[in-house]
């Protein structure tokens, strides 16, 4: 236990480390967009590591919900629990997140420490890990395209796309499948039973989220899309039809 918790200490000061020297290339820049590169870095490491576990490595999470935990999973947990520290905290210093966001890194932080002290269940938790992380590039690219003005460009509608693809694909029916194996199996405890669910709680509340942005976005559309559809159409003049 105590090589873990050196872990992921190693893991926090490593990411404080990796904040800092972003903050010292990018004097010009703010802050949150040093923090945001530090995410991104996170979330492309994080969801290798663990799409190599719960898909390849093993063991299948959907079958093996509340196994012993294996090094490697230990050692991707811990590194994404330091991140996590230092990204709760950041958070709190700097108070750019509302209260959805603030949850879902407190219940994160509290289930990966659940799972390293009783030594089982890393398998679905990893699971979690990756379908909640590889959205995570994605929702950082948005942030950094509006950031440099272009954002509403064909690729910021490409990066929107496969956001919101990958989120209703993956986290919410992915997310449904493995909290059903977690709660299916006798072997997970009720109190990490509890935390997946809540997890998954937060997870809709962000799809609702996401459901509100999608239907603005439709809505700024359509007016430009019906404007462009008369403007294409025939004219008629005296009723008969004038070409433009």
């Amino acid at each position: 236990m105590v090589s873990i918790v050196l872990e992921v200490a190693c893991s926090l000061v490593a990411w404080l480390s990796l904040y800092a020297a972003c903050c010292r290339w990018h004097e010009h820049r703010s802050r949150e967009w040093s923090c945001r590169l530090v995410t991104l870095l996170h979330g492309v490491a994080v969801t290798c590591l663990s799409g190599y576990v719960a898909l390849l490595d093993g063991p299948w999470p959907l079958t093996h919900a509340g196994s012993p935990n294996t090094p490697l999973q230990i050692h991707v947990l811990a590194l994404t629990l330091g991140y996590f520290i230092f990204d709760l905290g950041w958070c709190l210093y700097f108070q750019t997140e509302g209260d959805l966001m603030l949850l879902h890194h407190t219940l994160s932080i509290c289930g990966m420490i659940v799972v390293l002290g009783l030594g089982k269940s890393a398998t679905e938790v990893n699971a979690v890990v990756f379908v909640s992380e590889i959205t995570n590039p994605l929702l950082q690219a948005r942030w950094f395209l509006r950031e440099m003005g272009r954002y509403h460009t064909l690729l910021g509608e490409v990066v929107d796309f496969f956001f919101v693809l990958l989120f209703l694909v993956l986290r919410i029916a992915g997310g449904a499948l493995i909290m059903y194996a977690m709660l299916a199996s006798p072997q997970p405890s009720w109190l990490l039973k509890a935390g997946g669910l809540a997890m998954y709680l937060v997870s809709l509340g962000f799809m609702v989220e996401i459901c509100h942005f999608v239907r603005r976005k439709m809505l700024k559309k359509f007016p430009s899309w019906t404007s462009l559809r008369s403007m294409n159409a025939p004219v008629k003049t005296n009723g008969h039809l004038t070409a433009h």
